[in-house]
């Protein structure tokens, strides 16, 4: 059984504690058990270890000299280098709000001294097993061309996965996000504007999908509800493609110079800039957007670009079948 369970984890395990005998039971316990063991006696040296070592969970005393286990955890947790790290504490406090204050600074579980080796080995598995999961969906998620991330039901981030992170940053036009935006943080308007929209409406109203275009990409949001934590996942997509504007204007009944606006309009174009570039004036740009609208059976710009995308697809779709 100790050999199929270190074949399984092969995991590193910190352990934070200034009692010496405290580290020995646990660092033999877990050494036994095939885990790779680092240790500190204190919460700035293993801050700083952490950033030459990352360990896959962290055992954190609650009270040590200089910074405690409390706030030792808020650093790590507002780290997102170090943020997803699960942390046990260990306390011999039994009263309910040191155990609460544990779980608000963002810790996952914790151990009641004297420690127990048995108790020990499986938390850190059901811990461990966990996060490996949860590491898998992240990986799944930032190899496919979807993108998705959570927020509460006050709209704050609680999960920003990579895939999320880069859709944002596409979305921003950055190449890293500000540390304003983060777990924990609104996310940047309109999104948020958008968002507070959707949740302020009645139960059982129909949530309508985000949607704009910039520089020839669309960008759509679907929110939905996750009953099981009580937060909302937005599901986001991006889309973007090179126009042949003959089969843009034969597909969906344009003219040529409707198919050039609409071209213009899915780069992020105004309608005085689209004039400029097609030499014409910005009310005669308008005029044609005009019967774009009535030819798509839409009001908006973003909604007429996708209309066109969606149409001049489908139709390329059942042409490649056919």
């Amino acid at each position: 059984m100790k050999n199929e369970l270190s074949d399984a984890h092969n995991n590193t395990v910190m352990i934070v504690d200034d009692t010496p005998e405290n580290l020995a039971l646990l660092s033999d316990t877990l050494s036994e058990s095939g885990y790779r063991v680092l240790v500190a006696t204190d919460g700035l040296s293993a801050l700083e270890q952490i950033q030459f070592l990352k360990p896959d969970i962290i055992l954190l005393d609650v009270m040590m000299p200089g910074i405690d286990g409390y706030e030792t955890c808020n650093q790590l947790k507002s780290n997102t280098l170090t943020a997803d790290i699960p942390v046990l504490f260990m306390t011999a406090l039994s009263e309910l709000d040191d155990l609460l204050r544990g779980f608000g600074e963002g810790a996952v579980d914790y151990l009641v001294k004297p420690i127990r080796p048995p108790e020990v080995l499986a938390r850190v598995e059901a811990q461990l097993s966990q996060a490996r999961n949860m590491r898998r969906a992240e990986s799944a998620l930032n190899n496919t061309s979807f993108s998705v991330l959570a927020i509460t039901a006050s709209g704050k981030i609680s999960w920003l996965p990579v895939s999320g992170l880069r859709w944002l940053c596409d979305y921003l036009h950055l190449t890293t996000l500000p540390d304003t935006i983060k777990v924990g943080s609104y996310l940047p308007d309109p999104l948020h504007e958008w968002v507070k929209t959707q949740l302020a409406l009645p139960e059982g109203s129909d949530i309508k999908a985000y949607e704009t275009s910039k520089n020839g990409t669309i960008f759509s949001i679907n929110l939905s509800r996750c009953h099981i934590t009580n937060e909302y996942l937005l599901f986001l997509d991006k889309r973007t493609g090179d126009w042949n504007l003959d089969s843009v204007k034969q597909s969906l009944g344009l003219t040529f110079r409707e198919a050039e606006i609409l071209m213009w309009i899915s780069r992020g174009k105004t309608n005085k800039e689209i004039g400029l570039i097609l030499e014409s004036s910005p009310r005669t740009v308008n005029k044609h957007l005009e019967h774009i609208f009535e030819k798509l059976g839409v009001v908006t710009r973003a909604a007429a670009v996708t209309a066109a995308i969606q149409r001049t697809s489908n139709i390329n779709t059942a042409t490649e079948n056919n």
